[in-house]
This record gives C-alpha cells, sequence and structure tokens, in this order.
C-alpha cells in the first residue's frame, strides 16, 4: 500500500462518510497522550505566514506544480491541462482544469462510446484552487494509488501520454496523440528539440506522406494503397488505423520466418470501393477511428497456416479468404470479434 500522508487526508477531506469513518478510526486508537500532543501543535498560536502567491492558470504554472506534486514528466500533465481546459480557459468543476469527474459540477461532457462521440451529463469535482486540482490528478494518476500503478512508470513523456490511454484516463482513442502534439508544439515554440526516444515514428505518418515512406519496418505506405493516388489517405486516424494493422502484419511476417509479405488490398476508399465490387459497408474504406482492413499473404507460406495463425492471434476481424487466395485482416466499429467466409 502506497504511503498516505495525513496532510493529504485533510486537504481532500470533505465530510463524506468513509472519510468520517476513517477519522474516528484514528482517533479510537490513538493513545491518550498522542491525541493531547496533536492538540497542542494544532491549536498553536502562530503568525500568519504570507498568503504565498497563487499558481499561474498558465503552462508554466502548471508544470510548476506539477513538478511539486511528484509528476516524473510534468509537461504531460500541462499538456492535459491545455487540452481538456482549452488552455485554461473552461472548466469542468470548479477550478478543474482535467475533467476529473466526481461529487461536484453536473455538466454535459463528450466521450467516445461505442465506437462514436456522445454527449452525456456527468459529475465533476470542484476544486478550491488550480494547486488542489493538479495535486489530485498527479496523486491518482501518476503515482502508484491503491492497486494503481501510476503513469509516472513511463520511460519517457510520449510513453507516459500513451499509458493515461491504456489506464483508462480518457475514452477518446486519439488523447495520446494530441497531447504529444501539444507537447511537440510547445518544445518548438521553446526553442527545444524532442529527445530522440520521444520521437516516435507514428507521429510522422500523415496522409501526405510519400508512398516510400515506411509505415513499419517492413511496410509501405505505397503498398497499403498500391501505389495509387486514388488509394490515398485523407484522414490523420486512417493512418492511424494502418499503423494498427501493420504492427500486426510485422507479427505476421516474423512468425513465418520474415518472408515477403504482399499486400493485395488495402485502402479503399469510396470511389475505388465501388469500382472493385466491395461491399459498401466495407472496412477497407477506412470510414471511421476503428475501422480499416488489408487483405495479404506471405510468399513462400502456406495460406491455410497465415490464416489459422491470425485467427488465433489477431482480436478483431479475420476473413477467411484463404481459398482465394489472401487473408483479410480487419477491424470495424467497437472493435469485435468477427470471422466470416468468402
Amino acid at each position: 500500500m502506497e504511503d498516505l500522508q495525513l496532510l493529504n487526508a485533510v486537504r481532500y477531506f470533505k465530510e463524506l462518510p468513509h472519510q468520517i469513518d476513517a477519522w474516528k478510526w484514528l482517533d479510537k486508537n490513538l493513545t491518550p497522550e498522542q491525541r493531547k500532543e496533536f492538540t497542542l501543535h494544532y491549536r498553536k498560536e502562530t503568525k500568519q505566514p504570507k498568503p504565498t502567491a497563487s499558481v499561474p492558470n498558465s503552462w508554466q504554472g502548471v508544470c510548476s506544480i506539477a513538478k511539486q506534486a511528484g509528476a516524473k514528466y510534468p509537461e504531460v500533465v500541462a499538456a492535459q491541462w491545455a487540452l481538456e481546459s482549452g488552455w485554461g480557459k473552461n472548466t469542468s468543476g470548479k477550478n478543474n482544469f482535467f475533467g476529473l469527474k466526481g461529487s461536484g459540477s453536473n455538466v454535459n461532457t463528450q466521450e467516445f462510446l461505442n465506437g462514436q462521440w456522445v454527449t452525456i451529463k456527468a459529475g465533476f469535482i470542484d476544486f478550491p484552487d488550480i494547486e488542489t486540482c493538479v495535486y489530485y490528478l498527479v496523486d491518482r494518476w501518476y503515482k502508484d494509488f491503491g492497486r494503481f500503478s501510476g503513469v509516472n512508470r513511463a520511460s519517457n513523456r510520449n510513453e507516459c501520454a500513451r499509458l493515461l490511454v491504456k489506464e483508462g484516463y480518457a475514452t477518446d482513442p486519439d488523447y495520446a496523440t494530441k497531447l504529444i502534439k501539444i507537447m511537440n508544439q510547445q518544445l518548438q515554440a521553446s526553442g527545444e528539440t524532442p529527445k530522440l526516444q520521444e520521437i516516435t515514428h507514428e507521429q510522422k505518418f500523415i496522409p501526405s506522406s510519400p508512398f516510400t515512406y515506411k509505415i513499419t519496418p517492413h511496410i509501405t505506405y505505397g503498398e497499403f494503397t498500391l501505389n495509387e493516388e486514388a488509394r490515398r489517405f485523407t484522414k490523420q486516424y486512417q493512418c492511424n488505423t494502418a499503423i494498427e494493422l501493420c504492427r500486426f502484419l510485422e507479427r505476421v511476417r516474423s512468425a513465418f520466418g520474415n518472408k515477403p509479405l504482399i499486400i493485395t488490398s488495402g485502402h479503399r476508399p469510396p470511389a475505388v470501393n465501388a469500382a472493385v465490387g466491395g461491399a459498401s459497408n466495407s472496412e477497407h474504406l477506412f470510414s471511421n477511428e476503428t475501422t480499416g482492413a488489408v487483405d495479404f499473404y506471405i510468399e513462400g507460406a502456406s495460406i491455410y497456416d497465415v490464416q489459422d495463425w491470425c485467427d488465433k492471434n489477431w482480436p478483431y476481424s479475420v476473413g477467411y479468404g484463404a481459398d482465394r487466395g489472401f487473408v483479410h485482416l480487419g477491424m470495424r466499429l467497437g472493435k469485435p470479434r468477427v470471422r466470416w467466409d468468402y
């Protein structure tokens, strides 16, 4: 169990039943001498210190307090502040700059559920000031908290951003990408450059990338589009989906002795899809954030063995096209497990 400080218990005391029970338990287990000593210290009259300057509602202000609170990558906290509050202009609850849910203000919010954005009403915690809000976030998400392993365990700031999504902080599938973009912009504005380990390959892949661009070490953008301009991606989320598919294709390639992997069909925009007789709801359309597909085979490997391997290891869509000389690997809205024959 983490080392909890009583000072934090005081800071977040809201007279909730479980909090009151905790203080009653502590009071019951103190000796009379300990209780007397605590009372003397608590009631001791001292000169009031000069009030400290309030934490600025700014990038540097949030970075500063996040570092004090114990965030290993305070710039990630600041990026969350920028994204969640519109650079400090909007709050969900009183002084709540991070969309932290709990008892307090009830407001409408956007959540990405079942593959689509929906508006729901939720409760958001009210905080006395921005400092308390930042400490609350860092204590519960960046540090280890209960059974939860904090995102401070990341080896760099980009991984820290991705861990926030993995651990369930946000429902937005592009949340980490947005945080990374904000951090990079701030670094550029300050004249700094990201460390080498923080520059990820996926950050560079955009719709306008050249067809020679390698999405992963052995698969190019051109292979995914059959080197046809008409098949080029037009949305960033399509590139992100292609990255996920290509990462798995690299695993398939490795499982079969690193033999050449041949893509027979990848992205098919509506006009192309219609021209080749594709289904109107084909996964090849890459029509939303969680939909995409690729047909392929491994040169010199049994297509049936490749199909069986994908069937066992790919959690989303697999089309049994081995009889036609390919395996269909894809995913669709909500990423359900789907299997079918051609």
